[in-house]
């Protein structure tokens, strides 16, 4: 354990963060397979929704600096490949 008032309060800055990174992640997670699923069903308005809420949900995390600029195109174009074979 930390014995520094620097390093304690450290800690804490990093727990923070981490939840938040979490959460922004598993909001990314959840809208791609939500994507994944509208795919299966094969509904079109709801594709498009979900494409567009996916996109969205991943230039946010890359943004918040989550999600690396790379990573996030990446994914992206996954999503975009995805779309196009259906």
């Amino acid at each position: 354990m930390a014995n520094h008032k620097s390093a304690i309060k450290r800690i804490g800055v990093t727990e923070k963060k981490n939840l938040r990174n979490r959460m922004i992640m598993s909001g990314v997670k959840t809208a791609i397979k939500r994507f994944d699923s509208a795919l299966a069903s094969g509904d079109a308005e709801a594709i498009n929704a979900t494409y567009v809420n996916a996109v969205s949900t991943v230039d946010k995390a890359v943004t918040k600096g989550v999600l690396h600029r790379n990573a996030g195109n990446h994914k992206k174009a996954q999503l975009a490949v995805k779309l196009a074979a259906k």
